[in-house]
């Protein structure tokens, strides 16, 4: 992969532990797999992310798409795995990635998400990210937060 790509310095598989938190739900710590695959010849990158829980190992939240570089911005284009598909913009400047959505659309067994914001901090091989969320008639409320380390 060519250097020059958009998001060459975010490449790469990072693992790592979280903890999520909201109104609505009981306190949980998950691990994760966080892949970021730059397309070559593209301003795009697959993404992909899968939780465990912590103590249990069990299976939890998954996601995937691309993000996009465009003359406008960055943007995040992602099926969620409890059904819904979140599409979001914003920037990547001195190491933070920062997105806020634009459209979020549920399957008809979804719970209702109103919004999402992002923030992840890569510091070479180190990635530190929070993520809010308006769902459920709660508002912008911190949700997850992580730690992890590039392979």
């Amino acid at each position: 992969m060519a250097v020059d790509h958009p998001f060459a310095a975010l490449a790469g598989t990072w693992r790592g532990t979280g903890r999520g938190e909201y109104p609505t739900i009981a306190d949980f710590e998950y691990n994760e797999e966080f892949t970021i695959v730059p397309v070559p010849g593209r301003p795009v990158a697959f993404w992909r992310s899968a939780t465990r829980d912590a103590a249990t190992g069990e299976p939890k939240h998954g996601e995937s798409g691309y993000l996009r570089s465009t003359p406008q911005g960055i943007e995040l284009v992602i099926a969620h795995s409890f059904g819904v598909v979140e599409a979001s913009a914003g920037t990547f400047e001195g190491g933070t990635l920062a997105l806020r959505s634009t459209g979020l659309l549920g399957t008809a067994s979804a719970k209702q998400i109103d919004h999402v914001d992002r923030r992840y901090d890569f510091h070479g091989n180190g990635l530190h990210y929070t993520i809010a969320m308006a769902a459920v008639g709660v508002s912008l409320t911190h949700h997850l937060s992580a730690e992890l380390q590039r392979d």
